[in-house]
């Protein structure tokens, strides 16, 4: 560590994940970064009757006075010594440090406090074991008679609804006769119906039909799989980050919140018309999705650490692919801020495939973004 500094003491703050280092300039140290002040001070000076760098040190501490040259040569030493401090002491951090100095008076040292956000600590449980074991879990999904008639009565139900609209009934009331039919009265989904939605015939219909509630519940049992295997791997994990990141989150769970809604607010800011009809300040909001906000960001960590055990990384074609869609429907947006949020959600995806089994990459075609 330099020679410049004494008196170094480190501190952590566990709650905000910050560490805090305060520590002395030394007398010595401080009369070296008055000169580089001076010389600083000196290249854009412009004083009457001296060009720019050539004023004598005397006209210049009497221009601009002792204190801010010695404010000046704190500054100057603070970014030259705190990297280098924060490194001996082993302290990863991951923004500049905010800094706050004593007063400096000549020929005494300057004491100054700096303190900054650690990079997050992720320690993982065995989570391939964890993934297997939600896995192994997995149960055969098949769709029952009872179900698939539900389907196909609901279907019926919306044609019934649909019929009487096109004959003249009002849309609520076609509705609520349509929800108070009896089953007999219902039509049929006949031929000639599923013919005009694109199939051979009903009987076809109804098997599609069963394959498509098939996939739908094998679709919601995978995502309540991903779900369990992540609330096991936050409850198992040792993680430690900085409040900053829960920030983060919770800013971007008032933005999606804001985008949602912000169609049907017709442009107005649907997060204050959200605000106003449940009765509570932003601050409060913030303060009741603070858990919410903190799974997101554990979680956010958790896959981020696999994917970099395991290398994992989004296939490069597929990343082209999205990246070119998403340019065609946020054309204003920074290409390399868009690229990199696409890789971040791409790699996430592929890291819990990865728990999943499921190694194989995402191939896209022109029909992954037709709906």
């Amino acid at each position: 560590m330099s020679d410049y500094l004494t008196n170094v003491k480190t501190s952590r703050d566990d709650t905000a994940w910050e560490a805090e280092v305060t520590a002395e300039i030394t007398a010595e140290a401080l009369a070296h970064y008055r000169g580089e002040a001076l010389k600083e001070i000196a290249k854009t000076a412009k004083l009457d009757g001296f060009r720019p760098g050539k004023a004598p040190e005397a006209e210049i501490v009497r221009v601009y006075g002792e204190g801010a040259i010695l404010r000046e040569a704190v500054q100057t030493a603070i970014q030259h010594e705190i990297p280098e401090l924060f490194a001996a002491q082993k302290l990863l951090i991951i923004e500049s440090p905010r800094v706050t100095t004593d007063t400096p008076e000549s020929g005494k040292p300057v004491k100054f406090t700096a303190r900054a956000a650690l990079a997050p600590s992720v320690e993982l449980p065995d989570y391939k074991k964890i993934a297997k074991k939600h896995i192994d879990k997995k149960e055969e999904i098949s769709v029952s008679d009872e179900e698939h008639m539900q389907a196909l009565t609901h279907l019926r139900r919306e044609r019934a609804r649909i019929d009487k609209i096109e004959a003249g009934t009002e849309a609520q009331k076609a509705a609520e006769e349509s929800r108070a039919a009896e089953l007999k009265d219902l039509p049929e989904l006949d031929d000639a119906f599923v013919q005009s939605l694109g199939y051979e015939s009903a009987e076809k219909f109804t098997e599609a039909l069963r394959t498509n509630i098939k996939t739908e519940k094998e679709m919601q049992a995978a995502e309540k799989r991903r779900a369990l295997i992540l609330d096991e791997l936050v409850k198992d994990s040792k993680i430690s980050y900085p409040s900053a990141l829960r920030e983060y989150e919770l800013d971007d769970m008032e933005a999606r919140l804001s985008a949602e809604g912000g169609s049907a607010s017709g442009g107005k800011d649907f997060f204050e018309i959200y605000l106003k009809r449940i009765g509570k300040t932003r601050e409060q909001v913030r303060a009741d999705w603070k858990d919410a906000a903190d799974k997101r960001a554990k979680v956010r960590l958790i896959l981020t650490e696999i994917a970099r055990k395991e290398s994992i990384e989004p296939d490069e074609k597929s990343l082209e692919h999205e990246l070119e869609h998403a340019k065609k429907h946020y054309p204003q947006a920074d290409p390399i801020a868009l690229r990199a949020h696409i890789s971040h959600a791409m790699r996430n995806d592929a890291t819990l495939r990865f728990l999943e089994g499921n190694t194989e990459p995402v191939v896209h075609t022109e029909h992954d973004h037709q709906h």
